[in-house]
């Protein structure tokens, strides 16, 4: 039987779960979970169903729409397999873990190429079956090389795309294009330790915990909607390099969750956080 996914996000008010699930008792859908959120400081309604039936997804979106508050949100059935580009520089661990996955078939998407500003990845990704393109930042402005980059990246047409460290600052007119469509891995349990030498800065501070975070690029650099955060313990023990090996660990862990979390579409964004159902 087929099963379907509905999300819906609108203003809150009373009965809206009962008056979903009469117009899908109605098209003879079968319920099979659910899953919500009121956000009480912004009034607004979170729910992920997931279904069974056969679905008319025009007159089911219609009479959805006739019982739902003005300004609702409504997606049905949204591409089950992502296409994403993934973004790199030269580290290769978060990376080699995304390529392995889509080659068993645990990433949930189809990586359609991999751009880096470097060639050291070319390698491995080729290794994996996946185009590469390097596109280098040498002798260029930063203008001239983000339009060569994302030119490249519109021309796959991706859902998403996934910053596996790389390490460059992307301008506002390229996030604002792909907006909450740009996934981040960073090297610190944010907001601590922003911007560059996260390990060493934690080093420095003798911390006792480390981590990382993911979350979607907005124009605040290191600022945007968290998806997932994982911290483990160290000590004095650590020196820095150790603290950057048990954190790409940990990198890796995160990065694989928050996609996993955002290619099932379990994420909505609200203001500067999310709402996840996990």
């Amino acid at each position: 039987m087929n099963t379907h996914i509905l999300l819906i996000n609108c203003p809150d008010q009373k009965g809206l779960t009962a008056s979903i699930t009469r117009v899908l008792f109605e098209n003879d859908l079968n319920l099979v979970q659910i899953k919500e959120h009121v956000d009480e400081t912004s009034n607004h309604y979170y729910i992920r169903f997931t279904f069974t039936g056969d679905v008319v997804a025009d007159k089911l979106v219609r009479e959805l729409s006739g019982v739902l508050p003005k300004g609702t949100g409504i997606t049905l059935n949204p591409r089950p397999v992502k296409d994403i580009v993934v973004l790199a520089t030269k580290e290769y661990h978060c990376l080699s873990d995304l390529l392995v996955r889509h080659h068993f078939g645990e990433l949930n998407a189809n990586i359609k190429a991999v751009i880096a500003n470097r060639p050291e990845l070319g390698e491995i990704t080729g290794r994996m079956g996946i185009p590469f393109h390097c596109i280098s930042h040498e002798d260029k402005s930063r203008e001239a090389f983000e339009q060569e980059i994302f030119a490249r990246v519109e021309s796959f047409n991706p859902d998403y795309v996934v910053l596996a460290k790389y390490m460059r600052i992307i301008s506002p007119p390229y996030i604002q294009r792909f907006k909450h469509r740009i996934i981040n891995i960073h090297h610190s349990f944010l907001p601590a330790f922003v911007g560059a030498n996260p390990y060493k800065q934690a080093y420095d501070r003798g911390v006792k915990l480390i981590g990382a975070t993911a979350h979607f690029v907005t124009k605040d650099l290191d600022e945007g909607p968290i998806i997932t955060q994982k911290i483990i313990h160290v000590d004095h023990s650590f020196s820095a390099t150790a603290m950057r090996k048990a954190g790409q660990e940990v990198e890796r862990m995160v990065l694989a969750e928050a996609l996993r979390f955002v290619f099932e579409d379990r994420v909505f964004v609200t203001g500067n956080k999310t709402v996840i159902f996990s």
